[in-house]
Protein backbone atom coordinates (compact mmCIF):
# COMPACT_ATOMS: atom_id res chain seq x y z
CA UNK A 1 0.00 0.00 0.00
CA UNK A 2 1.32 3.61 -0.73
CA UNK A 3 1.86 5.47 1.90
CA UNK A 4 0.52 9.63 1.14
CA UNK A 5 1.53 13.03 2.55
CA UNK A 6 -1.96 12.80 4.42
CA UNK A 7 -1.77 9.14 5.63
CA UNK A 8 -2.03 9.77 9.80
CA UNK A 9 0.46 8.61 11.98
CA UNK A 10 1.24 7.94 15.39
CA UNK A 11 4.20 9.43 16.86
CA UNK A 12 4.69 7.67 19.83
CA UNK A 13 1.21 8.83 21.61
CA UNK A 14 0.64 12.00 19.03
CA UNK A 15 -2.10 11.15 16.75
CA UNK A 16 -1.11 13.12 13.29
CA UNK A 17 -3.75 13.31 10.76
CA UNK A 18 -1.02 13.90 8.00
CA UNK A 19 2.35 13.29 7.64
CA UNK A 20 2.97 17.32 6.68
CA UNK A 21 5.60 17.97 9.99
CA UNK A 22 6.49 21.92 10.66
CA UNK A 23 9.97 21.54 11.29
CA UNK A 24 11.65 24.09 14.32
CA UNK A 25 12.46 27.57 13.22
CA UNK A 26 13.60 30.03 14.85
CA UNK A 27 12.07 33.50 14.57
CA UNK A 28 12.71 35.79 17.00
CA UNK A 29 9.90 37.50 18.11
CA UNK A 30 10.13 36.83 21.96
CA UNK A 31 9.43 39.95 24.28
CA UNK A 32 11.76 40.55 27.25
CA UNK A 33 12.75 37.92 29.49
CA UNK A 34 12.67 35.78 26.60
CA UNK A 35 8.37 35.12 26.88
CA UNK A 36 6.58 34.05 24.21
CA UNK A 37 3.58 36.91 23.32
CA UNK A 38 0.64 37.75 21.48
CA UNK A 39 2.58 37.14 17.53
CA UNK A 40 3.77 33.31 18.90
CA UNK A 41 0.04 32.86 19.51
CA UNK A 42 -1.17 34.08 16.19
CA UNK A 43 1.65 32.22 13.90
CA UNK A 44 1.56 28.73 15.54
CA UNK A 45 -2.73 29.05 15.42
CA UNK A 46 -2.22 29.92 11.64
CA UNK A 47 0.08 26.45 11.43
CA UNK A 48 -2.17 24.36 13.41
CA UNK A 49 -2.93 22.13 10.19
CA UNK A 50 0.64 20.58 10.22
CA UNK A 51 0.29 16.98 11.08
CA UNK A 52 2.66 18.28 14.03
CA UNK A 53 3.93 21.42 15.01
CA UNK A 54 8.12 21.42 16.55
CA UNK A 55 8.23 24.53 18.38
CA UNK A 56 10.98 26.86 17.38
CA UNK A 57 14.40 25.62 19.54
CA UNK A 58 13.42 27.19 23.16
CA UNK A 59 15.92 27.74 25.53
CA UNK A 60 16.38 25.55 28.99
CA UNK A 61 18.22 28.31 30.88
CA UNK A 62 20.08 31.22 30.67
CA UNK A 63 23.48 29.75 30.25
CA UNK A 64 22.04 28.25 27.46
CA UNK A 65 20.33 30.61 25.22
CA UNK A 66 22.44 32.98 22.81
CA UNK A 67 19.91 34.25 20.21
CA UNK A 68 18.28 37.71 20.37
CA UNK A 69 14.54 37.21 21.21
CA UNK A 70 14.55 33.47 21.22
CA UNK A 71 11.81 32.12 23.67
CA UNK A 72 12.69 30.43 27.44
CA UNK A 73 11.39 28.15 29.41
CA UNK A 74 12.65 28.11 32.73
CA UNK A 75 10.92 30.66 33.83
CA UNK A 76 7.20 31.17 35.65
CA UNK A 77 6.72 33.95 32.75
CA UNK A 78 7.99 31.95 29.87
CA UNK A 79 5.87 29.24 30.75
CA UNK A 80 2.60 31.75 30.87
CA UNK A 81 3.38 33.09 27.82
CA UNK A 82 3.71 29.54 26.20
CA UNK A 83 0.62 28.82 27.55
CA UNK A 84 -1.96 30.74 25.16
CA UNK A 85 0.27 29.59 22.20
CA UNK A 86 -0.71 25.61 22.83
CA UNK A 87 -4.02 27.07 23.44
CA UNK A 88 -4.24 28.30 20.16
CA UNK A 89 -2.80 25.89 18.39
CA UNK A 90 -5.26 22.78 20.59
CA UNK A 91 -7.73 25.07 20.23
CA UNK A 92 -7.45 25.21 15.87
CA UNK A 93 -7.03 21.23 16.31
CA UNK A 94 -3.52 21.05 15.90
CA UNK A 95 -0.22 19.44 18.13
CA UNK A 96 2.81 21.05 19.51
CA UNK A 97 5.88 20.10 21.10
CA UNK A 98 8.48 21.73 22.75
CA UNK A 99 11.49 21.79 21.26
CA UNK A 100 14.61 21.92 24.17
CA UNK A 101 17.44 23.68 23.23
CA UNK A 102 20.77 24.27 25.07
CA UNK A 103 23.26 25.96 22.43
CA UNK A 104 26.89 25.32 24.15
CA UNK A 105 29.75 27.11 22.44
CA UNK A 106 27.38 29.40 20.43
CA UNK A 107 25.70 31.37 23.44
CA UNK A 108 28.05 34.58 23.88
CA UNK A 109 29.36 36.09 27.19
CA UNK A 110 26.78 39.04 26.48
CA UNK A 111 23.89 36.71 27.22
CA UNK A 112 25.33 34.87 30.11
CA UNK A 113 26.63 38.16 32.80
CA UNK A 114 29.75 37.87 30.76
CA UNK A 115 30.53 34.11 31.63
CA UNK A 116 32.11 32.05 28.98
CA UNK A 117 29.82 29.56 27.13
CA UNK A 118 30.09 26.07 27.83
CA UNK A 119 31.01 23.10 25.84
CA UNK A 120 32.30 19.09 25.78
CA UNK A 121 35.84 20.97 25.57
CA UNK A 122 37.18 24.06 24.92
CA UNK A 123 36.71 24.84 21.40
CA UNK A 124 35.15 27.90 19.34
CA UNK A 125 32.90 28.44 17.22
CA UNK A 126 33.44 29.75 13.55
CA UNK A 127 32.21 33.02 12.47
CA UNK A 128 30.21 36.18 15.06
CA UNK A 129 27.49 35.73 17.36
CA UNK A 130 24.02 37.77 16.78
CA UNK A 131 23.45 39.69 20.52
CA UNK A 132 21.65 42.64 21.56
CA UNK A 133 24.81 44.41 21.34
CA UNK A 134 25.99 43.68 18.02
CA UNK A 135 28.21 41.01 16.75
CA UNK A 136 30.64 39.57 18.27
CA UNK A 137 33.36 36.88 17.55
CA UNK A 138 32.05 33.77 19.23
CA UNK A 139 34.80 32.87 22.60
CA UNK A 140 36.31 29.78 23.40
CA UNK A 141 34.21 27.54 25.56
CA UNK A 142 34.35 26.48 29.11
CA UNK A 143 34.61 22.57 29.56
CA UNK A 144 31.64 21.49 31.12
CA UNK A 145 32.98 19.89 34.37
CA UNK A 146 31.91 16.18 35.12
CA UNK A 147 30.10 17.42 38.25
CA UNK A 148 28.43 20.11 35.96
CA UNK A 149 26.89 17.43 33.73
CA UNK A 150 23.95 16.68 36.58
CA UNK A 151 23.01 20.01 36.48
CA UNK A 152 22.78 20.51 32.76
CA UNK A 153 20.61 17.40 33.05
CA UNK A 154 18.63 19.00 35.37
CA UNK A 155 17.85 21.87 33.58
CA UNK A 156 16.53 19.74 30.87
CA UNK A 157 14.45 18.40 33.02
CA UNK A 158 12.89 21.85 34.75
CA UNK A 159 12.14 22.85 30.97
CA UNK A 160 10.84 19.49 30.23
CA UNK A 161 8.78 19.72 33.41
CA UNK A 162 7.59 23.30 32.48
CA UNK A 163 6.59 22.16 28.93
CA UNK A 164 4.14 19.97 30.84
CA UNK A 165 3.05 22.55 32.71
CA UNK A 166 2.62 25.50 29.47
CA UNK A 167 0.39 22.45 27.79
CA UNK A 168 2.41 21.12 24.81
CA UNK A 169 1.45 17.65 24.00
CA UNK A 170 5.94 16.53 23.97
CA UNK A 171 8.91 17.78 23.93
CA UNK A 172 11.61 17.22 21.47
CA UNK A 173 15.49 17.10 22.32
CA UNK A 174 17.59 19.35 19.82
CA UNK A 175 20.63 17.42 18.98
CA UNK A 176 21.65 18.78 15.64
CA UNK A 177 22.89 21.58 14.31
CA UNK A 178 26.43 22.26 15.98
CA UNK A 179 24.31 22.73 19.77
CA UNK A 180 25.81 21.15 22.92
CA UNK A 181 24.17 17.40 22.44
CA UNK A 182 26.08 17.74 18.74
CA UNK A 183 29.05 19.59 20.26
CA UNK A 184 29.36 16.06 22.61
CA UNK A 185 28.65 13.82 19.89
CA UNK A 186 30.97 14.66 17.12
CA UNK A 187 34.89 14.35 17.62
CA UNK A 188 35.54 17.60 15.85
CA UNK A 189 34.17 19.43 19.24
CA UNK A 190 34.07 16.84 22.03
CA UNK A 191 38.21 16.41 22.55
CA UNK A 192 37.62 14.81 26.32
CA UNK A 193 39.31 11.66 27.31
CA UNK A 194 36.77 10.65 30.27
CA UNK A 195 33.67 9.20 30.53
CA UNK A 196 31.92 11.77 28.30
CA UNK A 197 34.92 11.59 25.30
CA UNK A 198 36.67 9.67 23.40
CA UNK A 199 34.63 6.57 22.02
CA UNK A 200 31.16 6.98 20.21
CA UNK A 201 29.88 5.12 22.98
CA UNK A 202 31.09 7.87 25.45
CA UNK A 203 30.41 10.45 22.84
CA UNK A 204 26.68 9.46 23.00
CA UNK A 205 26.31 9.40 26.48
CA UNK A 206 25.50 12.61 27.29
CA UNK A 207 22.27 12.74 24.62
CA UNK A 208 20.91 9.59 26.27
CA UNK A 209 21.33 10.78 29.62
CA UNK A 210 19.20 13.53 28.83
CA UNK A 211 16.44 11.92 26.61
CA UNK A 212 16.44 9.32 29.64
CA UNK A 213 15.50 12.70 31.95
CA UNK A 214 12.88 13.72 29.53
CA UNK A 215 11.55 10.44 29.52
CA UNK A 216 11.19 10.48 33.14
CA UNK A 217 9.06 13.50 32.78
CA UNK A 218 6.97 12.95 29.98
CA UNK A 219 7.38 9.05 29.30
CA UNK A 220 8.94 7.80 26.16
CA UNK A 221 6.17 8.08 23.52
CA UNK A 222 6.17 11.38 23.98
CA UNK A 223 9.46 12.36 23.58
CA UNK A 224 11.88 12.85 20.57
CA UNK A 225 15.13 14.15 19.63
CA UNK A 226 16.29 15.70 16.33
CA UNK A 227 19.83 15.00 14.85
CA UNK A 228 21.86 16.17 12.02
CA UNK A 229 23.80 13.28 10.82
CA UNK A 230 25.74 14.65 7.88
CA UNK A 231 28.02 17.41 7.22
CA UNK A 232 29.51 20.54 9.25
CA UNK A 233 27.67 22.51 10.62
CA UNK A 234 28.30 25.76 12.95
CA UNK A 235 31.80 24.19 13.11
CA UNK A 236 30.64 21.11 14.23
CA UNK A 237 31.84 17.75 12.52
CA UNK A 238 33.08 13.97 12.69
CA UNK A 239 35.86 11.99 10.91
CA UNK A 240 33.24 9.23 10.54
CA UNK A 241 29.33 9.99 11.19
CA UNK A 242 28.71 6.41 9.43
CA UNK A 243 30.16 4.44 12.80
CA UNK A 244 28.44 7.66 15.00
CA UNK A 245 25.10 8.23 14.13
CA UNK A 246 23.88 4.57 13.67
CA UNK A 247 24.51 3.82 17.20
CA UNK A 248 23.25 6.93 18.28
CA UNK A 249 20.00 5.76 16.55
CA UNK A 250 20.21 2.33 18.18
CA UNK A 251 20.91 4.06 21.42
CA UNK A 252 17.27 6.31 20.98
CA UNK A 253 15.60 3.44 19.32
CA UNK A 254 15.97 0.83 22.74
CA UNK A 255 15.28 3.86 24.66
CA UNK A 256 11.16 3.81 22.52
CA UNK A 257 11.49 8.03 21.79
CA UNK A 258 8.19 8.81 19.86
CA UNK A 259 10.07 9.75 16.76
CA UNK A 260 13.70 10.71 15.04
CA UNK A 261 14.05 13.25 13.43
CA UNK A 262 16.57 14.25 10.72
CA UNK A 263 17.59 17.18 9.24
CA UNK A 264 20.12 15.94 6.18
CA UNK A 265 20.63 18.25 3.33
CA UNK A 266 22.88 17.47 0.45
CA UNK A 267 25.23 19.64 -2.12
CA UNK A 268 22.52 21.68 -3.11
CA UNK A 269 20.79 22.48 0.11
CA UNK A 270 19.63 26.14 1.07
CA UNK A 271 21.70 25.41 4.31
CA UNK A 272 24.60 23.91 4.97
CA UNK A 273 25.14 22.41 1.44
CA UNK A 274 27.73 19.43 1.88
CA UNK A 275 29.08 16.56 -0.20
CA UNK A 276 28.74 14.07 3.08
CA UNK A 277 26.19 11.08 2.53
CA UNK A 278 23.22 11.40 4.49
CA UNK A 279 23.32 8.56 6.83
CA UNK A 280 19.28 8.03 7.03
CA UNK A 281 19.14 4.58 5.03
CA UNK A 282 21.62 3.22 7.88
CA UNK A 283 19.85 5.29 10.92
CA UNK A 284 16.46 3.38 9.43
CA UNK A 285 18.10 -0.14 9.96
CA UNK A 286 18.88 0.56 13.61
CA UNK A 287 15.97 2.71 14.45
CA UNK A 288 12.61 1.31 14.22
CA UNK A 289 9.96 3.93 15.00
CA UNK A 290 9.17 6.56 13.05
CA UNK A 291 11.61 8.44 11.29
CA UNK A 292 11.21 12.30 10.47
CA UNK A 293 13.12 13.54 7.56
CA UNK A 294 14.18 17.27 6.60
CA UNK A 295 15.76 19.54 4.55
CA UNK A 296 14.48 20.78 1.52
CA UNK A 297 12.06 18.55 0.09
CA UNK A 298 9.27 19.29 -2.11
CA UNK A 299 6.19 17.08 -2.29
CA UNK A 300 7.32 14.89 -4.81
CA UNK A 301 10.54 14.30 -3.06
CA UNK A 302 8.66 13.70 0.03
CA UNK A 303 5.69 11.15 -1.42
CA UNK A 304 9.30 9.27 -2.74
CA UNK A 305 10.58 8.98 0.45
CA UNK A 306 7.46 7.79 2.01
CA UNK A 307 6.87 5.63 -0.65
CA UNK A 308 10.51 4.00 -0.67
CA UNK A 309 10.03 2.99 3.32
CA UNK A 310 13.09 5.66 3.73
CA UNK A 311 10.69 7.93 6.36
CA UNK A 312 7.34 7.73 7.81
CA UNK A 313 6.75 11.94 7.71
CA UNK A 314 8.50 14.69 6.17
CA UNK A 315 9.28 18.00 8.08
CA UNK A 316 8.85 21.29 5.98
CA UNK A 317 10.69 24.75 7.38
CA UNK A 318 10.84 27.44 4.90
CA UNK A 319 7.68 26.42 3.23
CA UNK A 320 5.55 26.66 6.32
CA UNK A 321 6.96 30.37 6.81
CA UNK A 322 5.42 31.99 3.89
CA UNK A 323 2.82 29.52 3.79
CA UNK A 324 0.75 29.16 6.92
CA UNK A 325 -2.07 27.00 5.05
CA UNK A 326 0.82 24.65 3.37
CA UNK A 327 -0.54 21.08 3.77
CA UNK A 328 -3.90 23.06 2.15
CA UNK A 329 -1.75 23.64 -1.06
CA UNK A 330 -0.41 20.60 -0.84
CA UNK A 331 -3.29 18.88 -0.84
CA UNK A 332 -4.98 20.79 -3.82
CA UNK A 333 -1.72 21.15 -5.62
CA UNK A 334 -1.40 25.27 -5.00
CA UNK A 335 1.92 27.13 -5.90
CA UNK A 336 3.90 27.77 -2.54
CA UNK A 337 4.34 31.52 -1.39
CA UNK A 338 8.08 32.60 -0.91
CA UNK A 339 9.15 33.65 2.38
CA UNK A 340 11.02 36.87 2.93
CA UNK A 341 15.05 36.17 4.23
CA UNK A 342 15.10 39.74 5.58
CA UNK A 343 12.09 39.23 7.71
CA UNK A 344 12.87 35.91 9.62
CA UNK A 345 14.16 37.33 12.56
CA UNK A 346 12.84 40.84 12.44
CA UNK A 347 10.56 42.44 15.11
CA UNK A 348 6.92 42.54 14.38
CA UNK A 349 4.26 40.60 12.28
CA UNK A 350 5.80 41.71 9.21
CA UNK A 351 7.12 38.24 7.65
CA UNK A 352 5.54 36.33 10.71
CA UNK A 353 2.04 36.88 10.75
CA UNK A 354 0.94 38.06 7.46
CA UNK A 355 1.44 36.00 4.87
CA UNK A 356 -2.53 35.53 3.55
CA UNK A 357 -3.94 31.70 3.28
CA UNK A 358 -4.12 30.57 -0.02
CA UNK A 359 -8.65 30.84 0.96
CA UNK A 360 -9.05 33.72 3.45
CA UNK A 361 -11.18 32.40 5.82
Amino acid sequence: MTISLFDPISLGAIAAPNRIIMAPLTRGRAGPGFVPNELAREYYRQRASAGLIISEATGISQEGLGWPSAPGLWTDAQVEGWKPVTEAVHGAGGRIVAQLWHMGRVVHSVFNDGKPPVSASATQAPGKAHTPAGRFEYEVARPLNLDEIPRVIGDYVKAAENAKRAGFDGVQLHGANGYLIDQFLRDGSNLRDDDYGGSVENRIRLLREVTEALIGVWGKDRVSVRLSPNGETQGVDDSAPEKLFPVAAAALDALGIGFLELREPGPDGTFGKTDVPKQSPAIRQAFKGPLILNSDYDVAQAEAALASGLADAIAFGRPFIGNPDLVERIKHGAEWAADNPQTWYAPGPVGYTDYPALVEA
